[in-house]
């Protein structure tokens, strides 16, 4: 980035990733914040920091952590209500002292520090808690940066994002005719200083069954060229993309819409970026190289970035390990209920949870079809009567009835509901997962449940299972391999899932993410290099595929993504 000429980084703080239950803090590893702060520093650029406390960034639950609908009133998120408050008042307690020597009046590179994030694009627009969170923010950071809001581009995001004392930026992307318009709405409200569009956007997100956006460089680099005549500055959304690795990919639910799907994002976040998801340079990223030094930037020639070489690691037999019915797999002791209880109220917060009941006698006397209706599917339910799957339904079909042939001797229903990301945008944020209304079988309500739970977040457990032959779907299936002899160290590689049709992967017990090739568009994983071991180590892959497996169970280590698969959209009938 500092080879193309920019000066600052922009970065998120994402709570959930810090606090996933409520005072367990995590600031380790990935989550090792000043670390990178230090990092930045260290190369001699500028640090927008933007810690929210909400964050969208196209995660799961916009970055809350998934235990705030526990404690928190319905509706009350991002509002003056006092528990709501009470819990980010105690992360900012935690978050702001490690911030502080970064600061720009400490020394540090921090010049920008944002309040709250778009929240003219939220509905509430409560001024109350807007004011409370700019006088929490300067009460930790004062004068020694720069506090701001980033809202969009029309006059009414700014009628309830922006706040007195603070500087008011805006956001749009390349597609906008003309920037002037944009920069009026920022100046209605902050009359002056310099225009600002802290999001712009380069590229654009992509969902599932979708196919992947496409942002042209010309455009990319025109829409720059009119900012630039204007001095205006820029931070580029995304300039590199990355991964949603594990379960941390969120959704979104358009209400613009007047039957709103539910849009589950992809794993990959490489946002069509000037750096692509493996942090590889485009052709966009030298075309904004090439304006920016003509426009007298410093760009560097020396530390230009080259494309790293990818692992093209062969094809390998997965085997087949155990069942999801099999025992061995519940990591979790079963949680029994009247009703059937949602993830959250379980303390769960991603992953899967099989919700169990036993057919009585009455319930199964019919002599015809009867219909099984789920009133909240959150997000993908599979239906199956005595391990046998008879049907998945999306979240899209939640609340319709579904013909079941019940015979005498049927004994156990068990749904599967898929948590496939909670939805980060918009007035349907607060997004709870699994089954928590009564589920009917014809005029019967069901009862009493079990529910297990899978969150995968624990893996060391699969070493202890030796490959079967077959293994009843859902399952888990493995494989092992080295890495080439003569490879000094590991190559940056692509899991290619072709044939398989929905699950999640892991390489040496990292959750690498969703994979689900039979919606696309994304096909392949990436794998970074630093989540294989080097020779004469030995790699393991498993992954809980859902639906179906291809006939030979192979999968492949290829140096290729693939991002841009075909897309398969779902029916109304399925």
């Amino acid at each position: 980035m500092k080879a193309a000429g920019l000066n600052a980084i922009s970065t998120y703080v994402e709570w959930s990733l810090h606090e996933p239950y409520p005072g367990e803090y995590n600031f380790d590893d990935i989550a090792d914040l000043e670390y990178f702060l230090q990092l930045v520093k260290d190369e001699g650029m500028y640090l927008l920091l933007r810690p929210g406390p909400y964050i969208c960034a196209e995660r799961d639950f916009g970055g809350f952590p998934f235990w705030l609908l526990n404690v928190v009133p319905k509706k009350r998120l991002r509002t003056n209500d006092p528990s709501y408050k009470h819990y980010v008042t105690k992360w900012f307690n935690v978050l702001m002292p490690k911030i502080d020597r970064f600061l720009y009046g400490n020394g540090g590179n921090i010049i920008m520090v944002q309040v709250e994030n778009e929240y003219g694009s939220y509905n509430a627009c409560d001024q109350e808690y807007m004011l409370w969170l700019r006088d929490l923010y300067k009460r930790y950071v004062g004068y020694k940066a720069l506090l701001y809001t980033t809202d969009g581009c029309g006059y009414s995001y700014f009628t309830c994002g922006a706040i007195p004392d603070v500087y008011a930026t805006v956001d749009f992307g390349a597609s906008v005719k003309d920037v002037s318009q944009c920069f009026k709405y920022m100046r209605t409200t902050q009359k002056r200083g310099p225009l600002v569009n802290s999001e712009y956007y380069a590229g654009w997100l992509s969902h599932w069954r979708e196919p992947s956006p496409v942002i042209s460089s010309y455009e990319v680099v025109e829409t720059m060229k009119d900012m630039l005549a204007l001095n205006a500055s820029i931070n580029f959304y995304m300039f590199h993309g990355g991964t949603n690795f594990g379960f941390t990919s969120g959704a979104n639910k358009y209400e613009s819409l007047k039957n709103p799907d539910y849009l589950p994002q992809l794993t990959s976040y490489d946002y069509n970026s000037p750096l692509d998801e493996a942090g590889d340079p485009t052709e966009k990223y030298f075309k904004i190289k090439k304006l920016l030094e003509g426009t007298n930037f410093i760009v560097s020639n020396e530390i230009s970035p080259v494309a790293a070489p990818k692992g093209d690691y062969g094809t390998f037999t997965m085997q087949p390990l155990v069942s999801l019915f099999e025992k061995v797999t519940q990591r979790i002791k079963p949680v029994e209920s009247d009703v059937p209880l949602g993830f959250e109220i379980m303390g769960l917060n991603s992953g899967f949870v099989m919700y169990e009941t036993i057919l009585t006698d009455d319930q199964k006397d019919v002599t015809a079809p009867v219909n099984l209706t789920i009133s909240t599917i959150r997000d993908q339910a599979t239906i199956f009567l005595d391990q046998a799957q008879i049907k998945v339904v999306p979240r899209k079909y939640e609340n319709t009835p579904i013909s079941l042939n019940i015979n005498s001797t049927v004994q156990k229903l068990s749904i599967l509901i898929e948590n496939q990301g909670r939805i980060n945008f918009g007035s349907f944020l607060e997004d709870r997962k699994g089954i928590f209304e009564p589920v009917l079988l014809g005029r019967h309500v069901l009862g009493p449940w079990k529910m297990i739970a899978y969150p995968l977040n624990e893996t060391s457990w699969f070493s202890t299972i030796e490959p079967q032959k077959d293994a009843v779907l859902p399952a888990f299936y493995k494989t092992q391999f080295k890495l080439p002899d003569g490879l000094t160290k590991p190559l940056d590689t692509y899991l290619d899932v072709t044939g398989w049709k929905k699950g999640v992967a892991f390489v040496n017990g990292i959750n690498i993410g969703r994979y689900w090739p039979s919606a696309g568009p994304q096909i392949t994983l990436y794998v970074p290099a630093t989540f294989l071991i080097p020779q004469p180590g030995l790699n393991t892959i498993v992954m809980l595929e859902l639906e179906g497996v291809p006939e030979n169970l192979s999968i492949s280590l290829t140096d290729k993504p693939i991002l841009f698969g075909p897309i398969n959209v779902l029916q109304t009938n399925h």
